[in-house]
């Protein structure tokens, strides 16, 4: 038996096996890419100053799940005090937004750490305010923890 398809259905199939081979292969993508993870945004209240840190591990690998700490005296004479901590996305990324202009003691200090890791970055909001800094993971050193 000879079937016979005209040009219009051969283009039509055709299209069909495109598009579908597309989703599949859209599907195949998001599956290997997943999404990025939204950053994590601590917000101080306290100003209008921010800082955007990258955290990763001394190999340059993004160190997800690392804690990153900053105290902050602000205000006259630096009575007044706000401790700030938050967590890191899977990409090592996280933003302090609402912070001070003028600080007690610049700079400050955001300390991070993840397991017998520890990493610090300096930033000083009178001179940066809208700041971008890296901290890189290391050992504590043994000197450190006595």
């Amino acid at each position: 038996m000879v079937v016979f398809i005209s040009m219009n259905q051969l283009r039509c199939v055709l299209l069909c096996v495109v598009l579908v081979s597309g989703e599949f292969l859209t599907a195949a993508f998001a599956q290997s890419n997943p999404p990025a993870q939204p950053v994590p945004v601590i917000d101080g209240g306290v100003g209008s100053c921010s800082l955007d840190l990258t955290v990763t591990t001394a190999d340059g690998k993004p160190a997800g799940a690392a804690t990153v700490k900053v105290h902050i005296a602000y205000g006259f004479g630096g009575f007044r005090r706000l401790d700030l901590e938050a967590g890191t996305n899977s990409d090592g990324k996280v933003k302090f937004i609402g912070l001070p202009s003028r600080v007690r003691r610049p700079p400050l200090e955001f300390r991070a750490s993840k397991g017998d890791l520890t990493g610090m970055a300096v930033y000083d909001p009178e001179t940066e305010c809208q700041g971008k800094h890296d901290i890189t993971l290391e050992k504590r050193s043994a000197t450190a923890e006595q």
